[in-house]
């Protein structure tokens, strides 16, 4: 199914989401470019509405862990909401940056670590925060809260919402795939939320014409990671909330390079391969002679940087408050 000596691929979807979300672009990656590839089905996502955040974790963890185990490099890949879970799975398996973390990491042949993280159209994991406690308990207008069923509606159409720029025919099966979110995934588990993306490097692929996660609030979280001292590549395509239907080559594209970045060779394939960068990816980066450059990228990652900075500053008020009661007891 893969090469062993090329990491796995662990992609979890986002809200809604069946794991086969992911078909096309691991055709892609398992059979041009040999990588093996796990789709984790979020419980969260099953029907059933008491599957919590936890169980989602722990559902990407078992994916990384029997790779891991078996001496293979993971890759973690996720999608929108995913990318909290993403994020938080990585606990353990890298060198972290926390002190107070337990790590399971063993520098080991026979060991493998998770060595990156691509996040498509998501978010980067504060820890301790759980996925709603940014938005105060308000879902955005694209969905609501259903307390008799215990899930998440979608109150928008939902190809607008997800896959406005597929063929009509083929948003309308997408749409027939999304299952039930649950709530408890989304508005409980705050101790199991983790920023993973400080062990290790990502990749960012933002989507411009997104009407579900606006671009610009994309761009910031992208920035207020990098604000935080992450390692952070970031690239764009013009789709929808869902690149990996609409664009899936150039998706594809990405995170083959994303691969060879955390893995500082090339991706193993049949036959030779000259890749190409798309007309339509866009590096974003703020250009003196382009102004509009410095509305489009510099604004949105001056934002986001501060906001880094400032939650690095609440962290670092933390420990050193609790370091001075722990003092105060000893």
């Amino acid at each position: 199914m893969g090469d062993s000596s090329q990491p796995t691929l662990v992609l979890v979807p986002g809200s809604w989401h069946r794991a086969a979300c992911y078909n096309k672009i691991t055709e892609i990656l398992q059979g041009r470019y040999k990588l093996k590839c796990i789709q984790v089905t979020l419980p969260s996502t099953t029907g059933d509405p008491e599957a919590t955040f936890k169980m989602d974790v722990d559902a990407a963890r078992d994916a990384i862990s029997s790779e891991t185990r078996a001496g293979c490099n993971v890759v973690v890949v996720a999608h929108s909401y995913g990318g909290l879970v993403g994020n938080s799975a990585i606990k353990g398996f890298a060198p972290s940056h926390d002190p107070s973390v337990n790590s399971s990491f063993q520098s080991r042949p026979d060991v493998g670590q998770v060595i990156g993280l691509i996040l498509i159209a998501s978010g980067y994991a504060l820890t301790g925060v759980a996925f709603m406690d940014p938005f105060f308990g308000h879902p955005p207008p694209q969905w609501r809260v259903n307390k008799g069923t215990g899930f998440a509606e979608i109150v928008i159409p939902p190809r607008q919402f997800f896959y406005h720029d597929l063929p009509e025919d083929e948003a309308e099966y997408w749409v027939s795939q999304l299952t039930p979110q649950s709530l408890k995934s989304l508005f409980e588990g705050g101790e199991f939320a983790y920023s993973g993306f400080r062990d290790v490097p990502s990749w960012y692929i933002g989507t411009i014409e997104d009407q579900g996660l606006p671009v610009a609030a994309q761009r910031m979280t992208v920035a207020m990671a990098r604000g935080m001292g992450a390692s952070v590549e970031h690239r764009e395509l013009p789709t929808s909330h869902s690149p990996f239907l609409s664009r899936p080559e150039e998706t594809v594209e990405i995170m083959v390079e994303a691969v060879e970045a955390f893995t500082g060779r090339p991706v193993a394939e049949d036959g030779s391969r000259t890749r190409a960068r798309g007309k339509d990816l866009v590096v974003p980066e703020v250009r003196l002679w382009q102004p509009i450059t410095w509305y489009r990228f510099g604004l949105p990652f001056f934002v986001g940087r501060f906001l880094g900075k400032c939650v690095l500053m609440f962290q670092w008020s933390k420990w050193l408050w609790r370091s001075k009661q722990c003092d105060g007891f000893s």
